[in-house]
């Protein structure tokens, strides 16, 4: 912000006058900029402040509440778009933009990138070799059928079977280990064969596409609309990492300006957004089923923007604004693509196999209780209003736990030949926008509150049934059968 008064009448500059006049210490920079300092509230000023002028410190902290009062957003945003808005007049002042002839390669791709008549086409070519390609078909196919069938079912599986049988002689207790929910046999299984390529070949793509430097210009792609639904470009890099794992997007909904942009943004990753492993196990049930792949998508793409765009007509608050810095671009470097590949899977990793092993002894309590069969009973209910089969209420519980342990859930199922092609389209979309796992659900209610996080997830309990009932009737309606 300038020196001088822009804005004349304005209640920012007004109190920023008024805690100029109280501030008596000399703090050795100007008071102008302490005062602006206190009004964003940072807690380093606030303490010096209050030792030096201890006096008048309880009538400065009046006045930063007053004035916060005049706005829906932080003052501290409210101050960068003043600053934005002086910066970009003394530029307008100072710079002559000249045609400038003969740009160079990069700029050119660059801009092809940012216009939205040829930058979608270029989004989705890289959604179709990066994602479904590379992630769906070779990561969720090609490695996941090799190492599930080859390496678990055919040669570990029946051997770790055999040792622990010959170990621990009760069947009560060798189901924690080997049975059909074992912690071998299912839960390290789900995580090495099932988890494990799937988020590492996301990670390789992901980190491929981020180090070129194509995200930012994604952002302001898709900045227009984002704008529909409340958000800005910024919000593409909490959605993309969602694609890996929606947890830690969610705890990146941080960096967005607005408390608006942050409820939205959490609203939509717990609904719309799959993780990496949900999503390549969704992509390799689909495999060889275009029509149910484009079905699946639709809808979910669908709900994203139709709840987006309700949730910003609901929630207060101004439209936002946008500016990023583009980087160039650049061929990614072998070194930096492994270094993140590695970084991030290592970290996945960590994260996943605890809690598939955790999961599979709950279940395994919830067995032995009864409290995993009550729960599946009613489960089944919701379960063949959608029209499902009653087995589906297992793999629904399992996505309660993890998202992806439940999409592995319909995998087995898909496999024993209990889903007629329409039923597993609708069992792909309901459990995409079925509940979001233990762990997000634990960070939504970290970053937003808890009657925010629960009640975001009540919202998604309900609309994923229903919207799985709408879509089991306009198939049945419509004689649709894929």
């Amino acid at each position: 912000m300038s020196e001088t008064c822009k804005y004349p009448g304005d209640i920012l500059e007004n109190s920023l006058e008024k805690i100029e006049n109280l501030l008596g210490a000399d703090h050795g920079i100007s008071k102008r900029s302490i005062g602006l300092l206190l009004l964003q509230e940072d807690e380093e000023i606030m303490s010096l402040v209050k030792s030096s002028e201890a006096e008048s410190f309880a009538q400065i902290m009046e006045i930063v509440n007053h004035a916060k009062t005049h706005f829906q957003e932080p003052l501290s945003y409210i101050i960068s778009q003043r600053r934005q808005e002086e910066a970009s007049s003394i530029v307008s002042g100072a710079i002559e933009h000249l045609p400038k002839p003969g740009l160079p390669f990069k700029e050119k791709l660059s801009r092809v990138m940012i216009n939205p008549v040829t930058g979608i086409p270029i989004l989705l070519v890289i959604l179709y070799c990066g994602i479904y390609k590379f992630v769906g078909e070779f990561g969720a196919g090609t490695v996941v059928d090799f190492i599930e069938t080859d390496i678990f079912e055919n040669h570990i599986n029946p051997w770790i079977t055999q040792v622990v049988s010959s170990i621990i002689p009760r069947h009560l207790f060798r189901e924690l280990f080997v049975g059909e929910y074992g912690m071998i046999t299912l839960g390290l299984r789900y995580a090495v064969a099932l988890i494990l390529p799937i988020v590492t070949t996301f990670f390789i793509a992901f980190a491929i596409i981020e180090d070129t430097g194509y995200l930012p210009r994604l952002a302001l792609l898709i900045d227009r609309i984002f704008k529909k639904i409340g958000l800005t470009g910024r919000a593409v890099i909490p959605m993309v990492l969602g694609l890996g794992c929606d947890t830690m997007a969610t705890m990146v909904t941080r960096t967005l300006p607005t408390k608006r942009e942050r409820i939205i943004a959490t609203i939509l990753l717990a609904l719309a957004i799959p993780c990496a492993a949900q999503l390549g196990v969704i992509l390799s049930l689909l495999e060889g089923n275009s029509k149910g792949l484009w079905i699946w998508a639709g809808v979910v793409g669908l709900v994203f923007v139709l709840i987006g765009f309700l949730s910003s007509k609901v929630l207060p608050g101004d439209s936002p604004s946008f500016y990023m810095e583009i980087p160039p671009l650049r061929l990614p470097k072998l070194s930096n693509v492994f270094i993140k590949t590695y970084t991030r899977v290592k970290w996945y990793f960590m994260e996943i196999f605890p809690m598939f092993i955790l999961a599979s002894m709950m279940i395994w309590i919830g067995q032995i209780t009864g409290l995993f069969s009550l729960l599946t009973k009613i489960l089944e209910y919701p379960i063949r209003w959608i029209g499902l089969p009653d087995k589906t209420a297992v793999a629904f519980l399992f996505g309660f736990f993890r998202r992806d342990y439940g999409a592995g859930g319909l995998y087995d199922i898909k496999k024993a030949g209990l889903f007629t092609g329409n039923q597993l389209v609708v069992a792909c979309v309901t459990l995409t926008l079925f509940l979001p796992c233990i762990a997000q659900f634990l960070m939504n209610v970290k970053e937003r509150g808890w009657k925010t996080g629960v009640g975001i997830s009540v919202f998604i309990l309900l609309f994923s049934f229903t919207a799985g009932f709408i879509m089991n009737l306009i198939l049945n309606i419509l004689g649709i059968s894929l």
